[in-house]
């Protein structure tokens, strides 16, 4: 069962939101919080296995809450905004989160996100993953900036970071190197300790920084 915890200053939202999610036979809304500072105290205590984060909340923002999490190594967070703007976006991954989608997401999308997210994948909504690449490549062209953190990886790890890079799912990279998800789940772990990353998707940035995807 995937627990998750719905962070969301509308009432109405967080309802809307957690009868979605408990329709899904595999996920439990364990609790709802009204703001990012809740959101931060009541995962801490419970622990869920994700939190679905809105970014406009009074006092400490969704933003500021995902990274105290991810910070604290809490659980991972998905982000859940009306506003596709670059500031909220950009701000939601630099602090951490291992997903952004848009409030008018389908229900069968957002509960296959929670489950993407739970597993270790990352999820970004379409519109803004084709944004991120036109800007990534309308970037000036440069060196590859090689962190020292590289040299601390296995082999494996950096064929893991590889696919990271190229997209890839947990299962898919499995597949390509013929090992368990379990172990690439570990495998995404040890490469995100290495590097001081706080998620695969600042991960993938790194690895296509590096040159290290083509």
């Amino acid at each position: 069962m995937i627990r998750v915890l719905v962070a969301d200053d509308h009432a109405a939202i967080r309802a809307g939101l957690s009868m979605i999610l408990d329709g899904a036979p595999d996920i439990e809304v364990v609790a709802e919080a009204e703001d990012g500072a809740a959101a931060v105290r009541k995962a801490i205590a419970l622990r869920p296995d994700l939190v679905l984060m809105d970014v406009r909340m009074p006092g400490v923002d969704g933003i500021e809450a995902t990274r105290q999490l991810v910070d604290a190594q809490v659980c991972p967070v998905l982000v859940l905004t009306t506003f596709d703007m670059d500031s909220y976006v950009y701000g939601a991954l630099r602090a951490g989160a291992a997903g952004f989608l848009l409030k008018s997401v389908d229900a069968p999308r957002l509960i296959d996100s929670v489950r993407v997210v739970a597993a270790g994948d990352a999820v970004i909504e379409p519109s803004v993953t084709r944004r991120l690449i036109r800007a990534f490549a309308a970037a000036e062209p440069r060196e590859p900036v090689r962190p020292a953190g590289l040299d601390q990886l296995t082999d494996r790890e950096a064929e893991v970071l590889v696919c990271v890079g190229e997209g890839l799912s947990n299962q898919q990279i499995g597949r390509r190197l013929g090992i368990g998800e379990a172990t690439v789940k570990t495998h995404v772990s040890r490469v995100l300790t290495k590097l001081d990353l706080r998620s695969r998707v600042q991960a993938a940035v790194l690895a296509q920084e590096a040159g290290l995807v083509g």
